[in-house]
């Protein structure tokens, strides 16, 4: 035996380290459906997961072949990944293992380990007598990374490239009656190198398998092409077909007519996200019909601006990896179509299909609602880049036919769908030869799409878009105006600044974050070169998992004893992974909405600039209303004409608003104006928000708007502390000091009872659970050296007024000399109330922002309902608050959280003018809130507002916690009242956080008024 070959040598593994892309294959061609008959193959088959090639069953694949449970065989499902059976939970068979950039294995292609997990597939299946008339293919939509296939013990040959089809001819070993399918499928493989995508590394047969019928006579493959000529509304048709076939599309008169024609029809719709229109059309011969859903258009560059059917297109769009936290990369019909409509109903137009082929029926549902789609070769090498690319395939000859193989099986299965628009090469591979062959084959076959590829940002040599990931906003302005940086060749240069630019990744939404969207988008809006971006990404790949005691949570790279890994990086989507949408996505839905809404500056009404491509306004239902102190003061409809794409209109306030106006008491007006759909569309139900705005009208009625986004301007007004009442005189009393209501310990100074109610602080809060955005980038490491987490409170004096009370402190970090002085000054307010007004000023210049500043308190646990004034309902931020407006919010301690995979900062609620925290009226009144009586509540007033977070757990355990069920209620309901806090930024992976939006320790002030509230009292004014 010692002069055996080592296994990947032998005949039965060789194909697994050849760079060579399968062997036995059909040709690639479309994806489509027909009445030819099909049998699916999903469902459970017998399985076995071997260790690698030297512990492979022998025999298996021949149809005499019994699994035996004795012998390591069971059941899994097909498609499935076999990493995820059993999920949550511990798997059954092995354990995903995420790494972003670093390959899991050894770089030496097209050498995979020997330790190579390779799962053993056996499906038994019955077939008619007379199965078809012609050839008997037998299909696979995804198997990752690398399989053999036999059928009746026939080897049928092998194929790489996970995410696109193999398909097989069966027809002389396919049997009436039973048949028997064998498959070996490798982790690891040749292909490895091709595949680092950034994503949980899963194995198996994860998408579905069928047997196809394709009649002698049928269709076996066809191009639609279908372009539209925005100057005469004309369309042509012209469908290469393999086979004789005659074409049918009944809407524009055309009835068994050779599908080559060319067909001319006027008065064309053209099909675009925002009016997805497909016409129904049929290719049929004597043998096989099948169904077609025609969409006309045309997308190009024209003046260095990206166009559709002739006009600017602008993508708000998103990177979308295939998930799901049970399933994997395995995923229903109805989880894509959850995806599609959530996109549509957050004015997503776009996705990038980062970085592969996604599953045919997603494109199937972007042509049918409606998304731009970028459509993306299954190639990354990105793991070269730790090794200076040396050896990258996207450079070696020796690769090239499989990178050539993946750009034509994708371009072949996909060419017929109206929402692709845009070819990808791949992302994150370097430079190469191959690359540029790539793209020579795709635009010799399809010269009607473009071309994208990101990693070439010199000289974009083979593509039709500049493409970037990440810039800041001064390099994007900068493009934006032409004004990039010369590479020295002139050529190249004057290509480049010919070229439509597109952040194919920006705003990375991991964790608490991105801000400063708002910004990306008025670069779009200004600039016409700028086509836009994709925000980075669709989902967090979070995989569900349960705790000891039964609790969800979702776990993220290291938690299954991957060596190597990137942690938490895999969390970074806009939803949650159980597709709740993040405040980071109803941030986006409000920055990207189609219709911008802003006040006229002559104070009469609104101008309402369309920004869709194609639709006018006319599909709108206007309304408003006008809330005094958050108070409904009024409300309407609004006869609003309608706008054309890309014009502006105008529209004067409604007699019944001005009316209402007029008779609207004093308080704080606000007037929210929103767009809301009249009719149902296909992604949403009529009365669904489109956009709106949110203005505050003046004292005398002419509407005068804040900025357009929701909220208020960033400087508050300036304010006059509360007036105090007086009469309250500070007394000692053995361990405290008694003002008015208000008790305060006499070593630390601090409120220990209010009325009857007793509580721990305020004390001045400058720290945080750190976000990702400052966890990922180099300000987490300088706020640790500045000791901003281990501040410690030294009380300087207390001193008592004829009717107030100072207390003088001073923090400072151990180890350190970086100091915030910091002045309570307390005193009484009309009606018992308690004023706080809050100094303080750093000893000398800091080196570093401040994560937050304001005053944190613990108050009893059963005070876990929470009312308030301000902007809501959802958290916001310095640089992420255009999704918020101001009202009246009520919510529980526990909804007020936000549960990010990784946890951080949440929850905040921004510019609060009053709020208040009580108990559930339930429990007051049975008597078990307070362990056995009432618990009086807390009011706060700001002056003129506060940022709140309430939390049933401290910043410290948020600080350590890894996992969501790491955080326990401790049974106090923790407060924090801001000043402001550090702005959010997308620093994990993009651009630094504005200066405007850094929280710079400079002295400040900052008012408060506290007051005891009765058990009784619900929602009302502080």
């Amino acid at each position: 035996m010692e002069n055996a070959p080592h296994p990947s040598h032998r005949p039965e593994g060789g194909y697994v380290e050849d760079v060579s892309p399968g062997t036995g294959r059909r040709r690639p061609r479309a994806s489509f459906a027909s009445d030819a008959p099909e049998y699916s193959l999903d469902g459970r088959w017998s399985f076995r997961l071997a260790a690698g090639l030297h512990d492979l069953t022998p025999g298996f694949e021949q149809p005499s072949f019994a699994p035996d449970a004795s012998s390591g065989w069971t059941g899994i499902a097909v498609p499935s990944c076999w990493q995820m059976d059993g999920i949550p939970g511990p798997g059954r068979f092995g354990a995903p293992a995420y790494t972003n950039v670093t390959f899991p294995i050894p770089v030496d292609p097209p050498l995979v380990p020997d330790e190579n997990p390779t799962g053993e597939y056996l499906r038994t299946f019955d077939v008619e007598d007379g199965f078809g008339t012609g050839t008997a293919v037998l299909r696979f939509e995804g198997v990752d990374s690398c399989f053999a296939v036999w059928l009746n013990g026939h080897l049928l040959g092998d194929g790489k490239g996970s995410r696109l089809p193999t398909e097989f001819d069966v027809t002389e070993v396919l049997r009436p009656g039973r048949n028997v399918l064998a498959l070996r499928v490798h982790q690891w493989s040749a292909a490895t190198y091709l595949e680092d995508q950034d994503m949980w590394w899963l194995s198996g047969v994860f998408r579905s398998v069928r047997l196809l019928s394709r009649p002698a006579g049928g269709i076996d493959d066809f191009f639609v092409h279908a372009d539209y000529d925005h100057r005469t509304g004309n369309g042509t048709l012209r469908i290469d077909v393999r086979g004789d076939a005659r074409l049918s599309v009944p809407e524009l008169g055309i009835a068994d007519a050779d599908p080559a024609g060319p067909h001319t029809a006027a008065g064309i719709e053209p099909w675009s996200a925002e009016r997805p229109r497909l016409y129904a059309a049929e290719l049929a011969t004597a043998t096989e019909r099948v169904p077609l859903r025609i969409g006309f258009r045309r997308i190009a560059v024209e003046d260095g601006v990206l166009t559709a059917n002739g006009t600017p297109l602008l993508l708000s769009g998103v990177n979308r990896h295939e998930w799901d936290p049970v399933t994997g990369r395995t995923l229903t019909r109805e989880t894509m179509l959850a995806d599609v409509l959530l996109m549509k109903r957050h004015n997503i137009n776009a996705v990038r299909t980062s970085h592969y082929p996604p599953e045919s029926a997603f494109l199937d549902l972007c042509d049918e609602y409606g998304l731009w789609v970028v459509d993306e070769c299954d190639l990354e090498t990105h793991g070269f880049a730790e090794n200076g690319w040396r050896r990258n395939p996207s450079d070696d000859p020796a690769w090239r036919p499989a990178l050539l193989d993946r750009a034509e099986r994708m371009v072949e299965r996909d060419k017929n769908h109206p929402s692709v628009v845009i070819w990808s090469l791949g992302n994150e591979s370097g430079v190469g030869e191959n690359l540029r062959a790539m793209a020579e084959w795709i635009r010799d076959r399809d010269p009607d799409r473009l071309i994208h590829y990101e990693g070439d940002w010199d000289n974009c040599a083979y593509t039709d878009l500049y493409s970037a990931m990440y810039a800041d906003y001064p390099a994007v302005a900068a493009i934006g105006a032409g004004q990039e940086p010369r590479t020295g060749d002139p050529a190249h240069d004057a290509r480049r600044r010919a070229m439509p630019f597109v952040l194919c990744e920006y705003a990375h939404a991991m964790g608490n974050g991105p801000g400063g969207l708002r910004q990306y988008q008025e670069l779009f809006e200004r600039h016409p070169r700028l086509a836009g971006g994709f925000v980075w990404e669709w989902i967090d790949h979070g995989v569900a998992q349960r705790a000891a005691d039964g609790t969800l949570y979702y776990a993220y790279g290291g938690d299954f004893g991957e060596p190597v890994h990137d942690g938490n990086f895999v969390a970074d989507g806009l939803l949650l992974p159980d597709r709740t949408p993040s405040p980071g996505l109803l941030e986006y839905a409000k920055v990207i909405e189609p219709v911008r809404i802003t006040a006229r500056a002559d104070g009469g009404g609104i101008e309402v600039r369309n920004l869709h491509h194609t639709r006018d306004t006319g599909y709108l239902r206007w309304t408003w209303l006008l809330e005094v102190d958050g108070e409904q003061a009024g409300e309407g409809d609004w006869a609003v004409a309608a706008t054309e794409p890309g014009a502006t209109g105008r529209a004067d306030w409604p007699e019944a608003l001005l009316k209402a106006l007029d008779a609207a008491g004093p308080g704080e007006r606000r007037l929210t104006v929103g767009a809301q759909l009249a009719a149902d569309e296909p992604w949403a139900g009529a009365g669904h928000t489109v956009a709106w705005a949110q203005f505050a009208p003046a004292v005398e009625g002419a509407p005068d708007a804040a900025r357009p986004g929701g909220g208020l301007p960033q400087t508050a007004p300036r304010f006059t502390p509360p007036a105090t009442s007086g009469t309250a005189v500070p007394r000692r009393s053995g361990s405290t000091v008694t003002l008015g209501d208000a008790a305060f310990d006499t070593v630390t100074g601090t409120l220990v009872r209010l009325g009857g109610l007793a509580l721990t602080g305020p004390r001045v809060d400058i720290w945080r659970a750190p976000i990702d955005n400052e966890r990922r980038s180099p300000l987490l490491e300088q706020w640790l050296r500045a000791g901003l987490h281990r501040m410690r409170h030294k009380v300087l004096d207390i001193r008592a007024g004829e009717d107030t009370l100072t207390v003088r402190t001073k923090l400072v970090p151990a180890g350190l000399d970086v100091a915030l002085l910091a002045d309570y000054h307390w005193s009484t307010a009309p009606g018992g109330g308690l004023v706080l007004t809050l100094d303080t000023a750093p000893t000398a210049p800091w080196p570093v922002p401040l994560p937050r500043l304001g005053v944190a308190l613990t108050l009893p646990g059963a005070l876990d309902r929470v009312s308030w004034f301000g902007l809501g309902p959802g958290e916001a931020y310095r640089d992420s608050e255009e999704a918020v407006r101001v009202g009246r919010y009520a919510a529980t301690v526990a909804a007020l959280q936000t549960p990010y995979v990784f946890p951080q900062e949440n929850g905040n609620r921004r510019h609060v003018r009053w709020a208040r925290l009580t108990a559930d009226p339930a429990a007051n009144a049975s008597g078990t809130a307070g362990g056995g009586g009432a618990v009086p509540g807390l009011a706060i007033t700001g002056a003129p507002w506060f940022d709140l977070t309430a939390k049933p757990w401290s910043t410290e355990a948020l600080s350590q916690a890894a996992h969501t069920c790491d955080l326990r209620p401790d049974g106090r309901t923790h407060l924090n009242l801001d000043l402001e806090h550090h702005g959010l930024g997308s620093a994990s992976c993009g651009h630094p956080l504005q200066p405007r939006h850094e929280l710079a320790a400079l002295p400040a002030r900052f008012t408060l008024t506290f007051a005891a509230i009765g058990p009784e009292a619900g929602e009302g004014a502080g």
